[in-house]
């Protein structure tokens, strides 16, 4: 069942807003915003109306679950994308709404010596493909190397990080359980 936090998150990557953007959008703060997301706080029906009117949604559709109509196929228009230009990551979610599912699909793209975001160890199982370049792994105190057509696939015991240290471009199909990105 998604929640009302996963489901504002979802149509705020969608629109393509960060979380300050969306909070200066209903006047909420970025905290309040993220606070909701995580299911710490619950708005008030006026200020999920004022969000769900930004996030350009019906409380109609919001709520409609559609158990019935399960999703197979999903196309470009589907996908969702995120660029942080300063850590120098492209981040492409393959599923809507896959950070209420089991499994979170992504393409990961680093820019020459950048990395991606560093995570706190968790419970999540996450493989990793090369499709371009060459990427290290730091999970724990241990980095490992992976090439292109390589995998990685790990227990995200300990925390973990993807590391481009090479002057090229790397491409990565990311698919972690739980919520890994």
């Amino acid at each position: 069942m998604r929640t009302i936090g996963n489901k504002i998150k979802n149509l705020r990557l969608q629109k393509g807003l960060t979380q300050e953007e969306l909070g200066e959008r209903t006047d909420l703060s970025k905290g309040y915003i993220s606070q909701i997301e995580r299911e710490i706080s619950s708005p008030s029906i006026e200020t999920l109306f004022s969000l769900l009117e930004v996030l350009g949604i019906s409380a109609r559709d919001f709520f409609d679950e559609e158990a019935l109509n399960q999703k197979v196929v999903y196309t470009r228009d589907d996908v969702t994308s995120y660029a942080d230009e300063e850590r120098g990551y492209h981040v492409t979610w393959l599923i809507p709404e896959s950070n209420e599912k089991e499994m979170e699909p992504v393409l990961l793209t680093l820019a020459a010596n950048s990395s991606f975001k560093a995570y706190e160890p968790s419970g999540s199982e996450t493989f990793v493909y090369v499709l371009k370049g060459d990427v290290t792994l730091a999970l724990g105190r241990q980095l490992f190397r992976a090439k292109q057509g390589e995998t990685f696939y790990y227990k995200a015991s300990e925390i973990h990080q993807l590391r481009n240290e090479s002057a090229t471009e790397v491409k990565l199909l990311v698919t972690a359980t739980d919520s890994y990105l």
